[in-house]
């Protein structure tokens, strides 16, 4: 909500009162599917009430791929996201809280810019300085390095990694034929007009003259999350405890809210809460042996510099 406001507040500013008034007129329909969707829904879910010692984070992976895809033994559950962006998601999660008996690998630039790495964990491993230029992401080998690194490190923290696939951009065979990658300085805007494939297809719909092959998309998207859980299975050869694996939200490929029909949805838009946004999986990992886990003052963590996470966000599509 306070994301809401904030944004109101700068259409204000920047663009005055009847643009802002069209903004919340085509809102309404968006936020009336919202009501009507939490009324059936049951409540989100706050995962650090849950148990597990290890949290792993798939970015942006959607329950359905999820339970079709998945390889790795559990039981699998589902879970409602208390957000349908990685921002909402943190910022529910962890803001203004502290949750000094754990440690975040992160590869996500918004826990920098929500001042998510200073004093709310006892350490956060960030990775955003491992950026792979061509590829415009934090490859899932880099975090399972940095992971099993944590593990050794602080042995008696939960643990939580936070993968960026199956987010875009893809970075599979099939991905990188799509030609879509992320930010690059040349681009005037992150927006509408940006490089990402959500953003192309917000532009160019399937209908549109320029359209691009929804299969292809969908392929190269279920090929991200296959990347993603080879990694996955061979951290959890190293890993003692339980392990949960989930996501902070899903996405939309086209689809329309209800029951008040929307135009197609495209990504993870902020504050849209649909079952293939913010149902989640929840794969639970048993472990006879757990972790002695205890909270100690949280650790000095050089903070990443401004500039480079908003760069990080444009290249993932967020700014």
């Amino acid at each position: 909500m306070r994301h809401k406001f904030r944004r109101a507040a700068h259409i204000w500013r920047t663009q005055g009162f009847r643009v802002l008034a069209e903004k919340i007129t085509g809102y309404l329909p968006i936020e009336i599917n919202n009501i009507l969707y939490r009324m059936r829904q049951k409540s989100p879910s706050r995962i650090m009430d849950e148990d597990w010692d290890t949290l792993v984070i798939l970015d942006a992976a959607r329950f359905d791929m999820f339970q079709s895809q998945n390889t790795i033994t559990g039981e699998l559950e589902h879970r409602i996201s208390l957000g349908s962006t990685s921002e909402e998601f943190l910022d529910r999660n962890f803001s203004g809280r502290t949750y000094h008996d754990t440690v975040y690998v992160n590869t996500n630039p918004y826990i920098p810019y929500l001042n998510l790495d200073d004093g709310t964990f006892h350490a956060v491993i960030d990775l955003l300085e491992e950026w792979d230029e061509d590829l415009q992401t934090i490859l899932p080998g880099t975090v399972t390095e940095a992971a099993l690194q944590a593990h050794e490190e602080f042995p008696q923290k939960r643990l939580i990694i936070h993968f960026m696939q199956p987010h875009a951009p893809f970075i599979g065979e099939i991905g990188q034929e799509l030609d879509m990658g992320g930010w690059n300085p040349d681009q005037e805007s992150a927006g509408l007009g940006g490089n990402t494939i959500w953003q192309f297809l917000r532009k160019h719909p399937p209908e549109s003259s320029e359209k691009i092959d929804l299969d292809l998309v969908w392929k190269a998207y279920n090929e991200n999350l296959d990347l993603v859980l080879q990694h996955v299975e061979q951290l959890l050869k190293e890993l003692n405890g339980k392990t949960v694996i989930t996501a902070d939200h899903g996405n939309l490929v086209g689809e329309r809210l209800s029951p008040i029909p929307t135009k197609r949805f495209y990504g993870h838009p902020y504050g849209v809460y649909h079952p293939n946004l913010v149902k989640v999986p929840w794969l639970k990992i048993e472990s006879d042996k757990r972790r002695d886990i205890i909270a100690e003052p949280p650790r000095s963590t050089e903070s990443i510099d401004q500039d480079v996470t908003q760069e990080r966000l444009e290249a993932l599509g967020y700014k």
